[in-house]
């Protein structure tokens, strides 16, 4: 008896150090920076001249939607098979969520849960569709994007309505939280493509390397100064 538990005590250290050698999260934080040029209304003038006014200027570091994602990573059946169905609510005349990071072959719904007419298409290259006009009371539409890109989304009523469906290669991605944190986890070891994106910035990538036990940190701040200069 004693020899048993002592094999099974055995088996389960093995067990562990295999889920150890497995990889690990990709955690951090990521930001954006603004423009070397000041903005500020209170401190220029000219925008208190009628012609600027009414014109908003980018408060940068309330930029939120991030997405991070890894650009190339061999998945396993699991990974692939735990995909579900995600949803964009139409809601009090707004797209929610504004930004939605999926798995490419993911099918996403569209219910709408106003007492209005809304509509909800695109003309983007990725995935063109147009899923017509309904009503809270109709039944909600469902669509798969299977192919990887970003796809503008409107309403051909409201002109304020934008979404985006960001449609990435693998599920090993995170959309950043209001504190600007993100984390991507059960990573396998390896050397990676990290890639950060936001659709107002250009897109940022880093080289990464996720250790066979522990957690990678990271943290990323994104600005126009990642565009070549001409």
């Amino acid at each position: 008896m004693q020899a048993t538990r002592s094999i099974l005590g055995l088996a389960a250290c093995l067990g562990l150090a295999l889920s150890c050698s497995e990889g690990g999260d990709i955690v951090g934080s990521i930001q954006a920076t603004a423009p070397n040029i000041e903005t500020s209304r209170s401190n220029d003038s000219a925008y208190q001249s009628r012609r600027y006014k009414f014109l908003d200027t980018i408060d940068y570091e309330s930029l939120r939607d991030f997405v991070v994602s890894i650009e190339s990573i061999e998945e396993s059946d699991q990974a692939r098979q735990n995909s579900k169905l995600a949803s964009v609510s139409q809601k009090d005349g707004a797209f929610i969520p504004h930004v939605l990071p999926i798995a490419a072959g993911t099918e996403v719904e569209w219910p709408n849960r106003d007492e209005i007419y809304h509509n909800v298409f695109s003309m983007s290259e990725v995935r063109p569709f147009d899923l017509g006009m309904y009503k809270s009371e109709d039944d909600p539409k469902r669509l798969v994007f299977d192919k990887p890109g970003q796809v503008d989304v409107f309403c051909a009523i409201h002109s304020q309505m934008h979404c985006i469906v960001l449609v990435l290669p693998n599920a090993y991605f995170s959309k950043s939280d209001r504190r600007g944190r993100f984390e991507i986890k059960d990573v396998p070891p390896g050397s990676y493509r990290l890639k950060a994106w936001h659709e107002r910035l250009p897109s940022k990538y880093l080289d990464i390397e996720v250790p066979e036990q522990g957690d990678l940190e990271i943290d990323i701040v994104m600005g126009l100064l990642d565009l070549p200069k001409i």
